[in-house]
């Protein structure tokens, strides 16, 4: 073999030495990421939860139907970030009431990290909105502490603590509780008489408190969720501070096929990472030091003229 093929060998074996840590270390990380395109509906199910019907103004108890459509807003996506708008539409399949509750929600965030940022029109229900701590997702590489994670219902951002290794579908998750305590979402006027209220006519203004328990199951490679749970509580209090009617009670689950997906996407995007931070950079070493003894091997070898 003549020297320039020796060289060659020799050189394309450097380069890819070289090319191993960067994919590792670099490239993965610039390449895996939350997808600007994304679609997706996730579905829940809270089993003989309490809400007030506007539509028969008192609290009826039913199982509800919970979709959640998530859609990506690509044109405001760059490389740092995603803008994602969700629309949330609540069914009362017990009592025939459709639609019982609808939602809007707009948030950009980091495309790696998941942490929320404040630009594009981030909104709940039009209403503009300070977004903080991990919105849709957790961050790659999952750690056993304590995250910001942001609570749409109210809109801020409380701890969601580790508490736990588990598995779901055999698929290893490390599982957060985040408890939100008693905050007031919003004041409204409503008749006394409908709130129970005596002594008084007309309409009396009431607050809407919320507190709730959220339980993440999430997949720490990905930092995806892929099972959740809410325990939700949610009240009507007059001015007084009396707790007049329930708003909304009840525990709200994903249903098992929204569970299959997740952990069916997780595991894809899992395997994925470990392709190209760990097979491929492996790979290119090993051919790389295998092309590089070579050349030297054989350069040793080249007669001498």
């Amino acid at each position: 073999m003549g020297r320039i093929s020796t060289l060659v060998l020799i050189g394309f074996g450097a380069f890819f030495i070289a090319l191993a840590p960067l994919l590792k270390f670099w490239a993965a990380g610039q390449v895996i990421s939350a997808p600007a395109n994304q679609f997706g509906i996730t579905r829940l199910e809270a089993k003989s939860a309490q809400y007030f019907s506007l539509q028969d103004l008192k609290v009826l108890t039913g199982d509800l139907q919970i979709f959640v459509t998530t859609r990506g807003d690509v044109k405001e996506a760059n490389s740092q970030r995603v803008v994602w708008d969700e629309a949330t539409v609540v069914n009362d399949v017990t009592n025939s009431r459709p639609q019982i509750d609808l939602s809007e929600r707009r948030s950009a965030f980091d495309r790696r990290t998941g942490v929320g940022l404040n630009c594009c029109g981030s909104n709940i229900d039009k209403a503009p909105v300070t977004l903080e701590g991990q919105i849709y997702k957790f961050p790659f590489d999952v750690e056993k502490k304590t995250y910001k994670v942001f609570n749409g219902t109210v809109g801020k951002a409380f701890d969601a603590k580790f508490v736990r290794e588990d598995n779901v579908n055999g698929l290893p998750v490390y599982v957060f509780e985040q408890d939100v305590p008693p905050t007031k979402t919003e004041t409204r006027s409503a008749p006394a008489n409908v709130l129970g209220v005596t002594g008084t006519t007309g309409d009396v203004q009431v607050d809407r408190w919320y507190d709730g328990k959220t339980t993440y199951w999430v997949e720490p490679v990905t930092g995806s969720p892929v099972k959740q749970e809410v325990q939700r509580h949610e009240v009507l209090k007059t001015q007084d501070g009396i707790e007049r009617k329930a708003a909304f009670v009840g525990t709200a689950k994903m249903t098992q096929q929204t569970v299959d997906d997740l952990v069916k996407n997780a595991q894809s995007g899992k395997s994925q990472i470990n392709l190209l931070r760990n097979i491929i950079p492996l790979v290119l070493l090993i051919v790389g030091a295998a092309l590089v003894v070579t050349g030297v091997v054989l350069g040793r070898r080249r007669p001498v003229e």
